[in-house]
C-alpha cells in the first residue's frame, strides 16, 4: 500500500492567517491556567500554532468520521481509525499577537507496517510556520491510520497520581480545544463515535497532550524549549483528572502525561537551545 501512494509524499499546501487578540484569548481561556507566560506580552505561549491557519473543510468535504476526507490532502489510505502517534516541535522565534503567519504543510513520508492489531498506516506531515521575520516554527506530525476496533480499551482503578499539574479532562476542554483548532473528529466530542471505535469516553487530543507537557516544560525552564519530541503511548480520557509531571533530572529533561489509572498516556523530551 505505501508504493500505491508515494506519489502523495511531497504534496504540500499553503495558509495564511493573522494572529489575532481573539485568537490568543481563546486559546488562553481553553488552556489557563496551565500555560507559559512569556516575560514580552507581545509573545504566545507554546502550542498557540496549532489553531493557526488550519484545514477548514467544508461539511460535504469531512469524512465519517468528521475530520477532513481522505484524498484531499492527505491519501485515500483504506484503514478507517486515524490516531495522533507524536510528533516534534522546533521553535525558532517567538510568535506574535498581530502578527500575520504562513503556514506550509507537505507529507513527508507514508509507510505501511503491521502489529498485533493488524496492518497500520503512520503519515509524517512537515509543517513549517513563518512569521514577518521569517520562519518561527517547525514542526513534525505522525498520524497513524489503523483497522477497525476489535476489543474495547480498558482503564483500571483510580490512583493517587504524583504530577507538577492535575487537570480536569471534561468535555468542554475537549470542545474548545477542537473548536480552537478547528477539529471535527468526531472522538473528541461524540460519545457514541467514540464507543464504537471501543473507547469508554471521549478521547483526549493528542496535541492537547502535547501542549500540556510543552507549556509545564516552559514554565518551569522559564523558557519554551528549542526542541520538544513526544509521542502518544496510550488513550487518555475524558472523565476524571491525569497529572503532567516533569524530571529535569534526565538528560534530556523528559515529561509525562498520566492517565488517572497510573498509566502513561505521552511522554516527550525537552531540548533547550545548545543541548543535545
Amino acid at each position: 500500500m505505501s508504493e500505491e501512494f508515494s506519489s502523495w509524499i511531497g504534496r504540500n499546501v499553503t495558509r495564511e492567517d493573522v494572529v489575532t487578540s481573539r485568537l490568543l484569548a481563546e486559546y488562553r481561556a481553553t488552556m489557563a491556567p496551565h500555560l507559559f507566560s512569556p516575560q514580552d506580552p507581545s509573545e504566545c505561549p507554546p502550542g498557540l500554532h496549532w489553531g493557526l491557519a488550519p484545514a477548514t473543510p467544508g461539511s460535504d468535504e469531512t469524512g465519517p468520521d468528521g475530520a477532513e476526507a481522505k484524498g484531499l490532502f492527505l491519501p485515500p489510505i483504506p484503514l478507517p481509525r486515524r490516531m495522533w502517534a507524536g510528533g516534534v516541535i522546533e521553535t525558532l522565534k517567538p510568535i506574535r499577537v498581530g502578527e500575520r503567519v504562513t503556514r506550509r504543510s507537505e507529507i513527508a513520508d507514508l509507510k505501511m507496517k503491521s502489529s498485533a492489531g493488524g496492518d497500520l498506516c503512520i503519515v509524517s506531515i512537515r509543517h513549517n510556520i513563518s512569521g514577518e521575520d521569517g520562519l518561527a516554527l517547525h514542526e513534525r506530525q505522525d498520524l497513524v491510520f489503523r483497522e477497525p476496533a476489535t476489543s474495547r480499551v480498558e482503564t483500571g482503578a483510580e490512583k493517587v497520581i504524583e504530577a507538577d499539574w492535575h487537570v480536569e479532562a471534561s468535555p468542554l476542554l475537549l470542545f474548545r480545544f477542537s473548536a480552537f483548532t478547528f477539529n471535527g473528529h468526531r472522538i473528541h466530542y461524540d460519545p457514541y463515535y467514540a464507543a464504537e471505535e471501543g473507547y469508554p469516553a471521549l478521547l483526549v487530543h493528542g496535541p492537547l497532550q502535547a501542549t500540556l507537557m510543552l507549556n509545564l516544560a516552559a514554565t518551569l525552564l522559564g523558557a519554551i524549549p528549542h526542541r520538544f519530541e513526544y509521542r502518544c503511548l496510550a488513550p487518555l480520557f475524558s472523565g476524571a483528572s491525569f497529572g503532567v509531571a516533569y524530571d529535569g533530572t534526565a538528560s534530556p529533561a523528559t515529561v509525562r502525561v498520566i492517565r488517572s489509572d497510573g498509566v502513561t498516556t505521552a511522554e516527550g523530551r525537552v531540548h533547550a537551545r545548545g543541548t543535545g
